[in-house]
């Protein structure tokens, strides 16, 4: 499973290693949706690649977030079914328990057994 893992990311890594390489001058990123005006708005100077990747990580974040929000009514539901599973189980722990106590105390005494049996 390792061996195909590495498999998996060593091609995956030389190609955002070839891309980070061929793509290494500087881009202007201006927070300004009006461009054009006198006021200097705020602007980040980066590495073509470095702005490619945050933009994919942001991606990923999103959209594991996007997932887990999604998936909230699924993990509600398994810990109901899980806390309903609790109570069953100590129930019949408990009913267990029970039986093993009338039947531990019908072995104990012949003239208890006598009473429980019906004659016919």
């Amino acid at each position: 499973m390792k061996f195909l893992k590495w498999l998996l990311i060593a091609p995956l890594a030389l190609i955002g290693l070839a891309f980070a390489i061929a793509n290494r001058h500087e881009t202007t990123v201006s927070f300004d949706p009006f461009a054009g005006t006198d006021i200097s708005s705020p602007q980040l100077t980066v590495p073509l690649f470095i702005l490619l990747f945050v933009a994919v990580l942001f991606g990923i974040v999103l959209g594991g977030f996007a997932t887990w929000v999604t998936q909230g009514k699924n993990r509600k539901a398994a810990r109901l079914a899980k806390s309903e599973a609790e109570k069953w189980h100590s129930e019949a722990d408990r009913l267990r328990a029970q039986v093993g106590a009338q039947v531990s105390d019908i072995g104990r005494s012949p003239v208890e057994t006598r009473a429980l049996v019906r004659p016919y």
